[in-house]
C-alpha cells in the first residue's frame, strides 16, 4: 500500500514536480512533490472550492491541511487584506507550502500541527479539503476544532465528496453550526459552508 499524505513523515523518495494554474487574474507556480497530497496538479475538489470563495475576504485566514499550499497561497495573492496561516501535519508538505507562498510573493506562516493542535488563535475562515482517508473521526475532531476557533462571524468552508460522506457530514456540523449551508455542487464535490458556532466562547 502507498503511503498516506497525512504522514507526519513522509519516507517516500522526493521526486518534485512543478505545475502552475490561474487564479482571478494570477498565474501561480508551484512545487509538488511524493508522499504530498495531489503531487503534480491541482486535484478537482480544490479547484472548486478555490472557486467557491468570497468575493470578497479580510482579517485571518487558516488553510488547515493545506498540502503544498494551493488554497493558501491563491488566496493570499488575490486579497491584500488577509493573514494567511497554513497548516499540515505532514512535513514535506509544509515546507513546500512556505517554499511555494515564498515563490509567489505570498506572506503566510507554516504551523507543523495535527489538527489545529498547536495552531493558535481565532480566525475568520477556515478552509479545508480533509483527509477523508483518515477516517470520520479525524475529519469530525477537524471540524470540531475549527468550530472552537473561529471569530463569531468566522466562516469554515470544506470540500467534500458526495460518496466520500458530504450528507453525514452535513449532519454532524449542524449538531456544530447554526448555518450549514452547500454553496456548491459540481463533478461530485461539495462546498460546504458553516456559520454561527454553537456554544460558541470566543
Amino acid at each position: 500500500m502507498s503511503e498516506q499524505y497525512f504522514t507526519g513523515k513522509p519516507t517516500s523518495e522526493s521526486r518534485p514536480v512543478d505545475c502552475e494554474f490561474e487564479y482571478r487574474g494570477h498565474t501561480l507556480r508551484f512545487t509538488t512533490d511524493a508522499g504530498v497530497f495531489s503531487k503534480g496538479e491541482l486535484d478537482n475538489g480544490t479547484r472548486i472550492l478555490l472557486k467557491a470563495m468570497p468575493e470578497k475576504m479580510q482579517g485571518r485566514v487558516l488553510d488547515l491541511g493545506c498540502g503544498w499550499g494551493p488554497v493558501g497561497v491563491s488566496l493570499g495573492k488575490t486579497f491584500e487584506n488577509v493573514s494567511i496561516v497554513m497548516s499540515d501535519v505532514n512535513e514535506r508538505a509544509l515546507e513546500l507550502a512556505k517554499s511555494n507562498a515564498s515563490r509567489n510573493g505570498v506572506k503566510a506562516d507554516g504551523i507543523l500541527s495535527d489538527g489545529l493542535e498547536q495552531v493558535e488563535g481565532v480566525f475568520d475562515y477556515i478552509i479545508t479539503n480533509p483527509p477523508i482517508r483518515a477516517g470520520k473521526q479525524v475529519i469530525y475532531r477537524l471540524f470540531l476544532q475549527s468550530r472552537d476557533q473561529l471569530s463569531k462571524q468566522g466562516e469554515l468552508y470544506i470540500v467534500i465528496r458526495k460518496q466520500q460522506g458530504a450528507e453525514s457530514a452535513i449532519k454532524y456540523l449542524k449538531t456544530l453550526f447554526d448555518q450549514v449551508d452547500t454553496i456548491e455542487k459540481s463533478g461530485g464535490f461539495w462546498i460546504i459552508r458553516c456559520r454561527g458556532g454553537k456554544e460558541h466562547e470566543i
